[in-house]
Parts: structure tokens; C-alpha cells; sequence
């Protein structure tokens, strides 16, 4: 199982951004502070990227801060860890920083 997350132009409906990752690191995501903001945006009240910044900035810089706090979340199957989830966390910042008007869409 997996997030898929998308960013989509509100007037044109175009997906501006997408990324995929696993739902393995949803432990960890919840220990940074983002897995409201990633994997349940709808319930948390975002609908644009520009709601993203402040939690994927903070979240971002707690794993920076203490990687082995992080590490530890690694799941034991292999699939997901600290070094994947941290680039992704800031490829999508860089989406939503770019794109801060985009509506914020997530499957899991």
C-alpha cells in the first residue's frame, strides 16, 4: 500500500505534482509532525499547497535535527526508510512553494 499525493491547478484541474511513497513510513511521518498534513490533508482542514509549508518545513527540520530518532522508524521489510522519506518530504516542499495556490489532493 501506498500515499499518492497531488498537487492540482484549482481553475484548470492540471496536476502540477505528484509523488508516491509507502505507507511503511507513516510512523515516522506522525513522530516529524506530518503525517496529518500528508496523509489526511482533507481532515486537517489544508485544500492548498500554501498549508503545507509551515507543517513539511517544521517536520523537515525535526528529522534534519536528530536523524537516529527518525531511523528508528525504518520499517524491518526493507521497504521505506529515513534516506528516502527525507528527500521526498523536500521534493514535496519545493512543489508547494512553487505551487502555493494548488489544491492539495491525497489517496491512500
Amino acid at each position: 500500500m501506498s500515499l499518492d499525493v497531488y498537487l492540482e491547478e484549482i481553475v484548470e484541474g492540471r496536476e502540477v505534482y505528484s509523488a508516491n511513497i509507502t505507507h511503511n513510513l507513516n510512523r515516522m511521518a506522525d513522530e516529524a509532525g506530518v503525517y496529518a498534513c500528508c496523509w489526511r490533508p482533507e481532515e486537517n482542514g489544508i485544500k492548498t499547497a500554501s498549508q503545507m509549508i509551515e507543517p513539511l518545513e517544521s517536520g523537515i527540520a525535526l528529522m534534519k535535527a536528530d536523524p537516529s530518532r527518525f531511523e528508528k522508524f525504518n520499517p524491518n521489510n526493507g521497504w521505506g526508510s529515513y534516506e528516502n522519506f527525507l528527500p521526498w518530504l523536500e521534493n514535496y516542499l519545493a512543489a508547494c512553494r512553487s505551487n502555493p495556490n494548488a489544491r492539495v489532493r491525497a489517496s491512500r
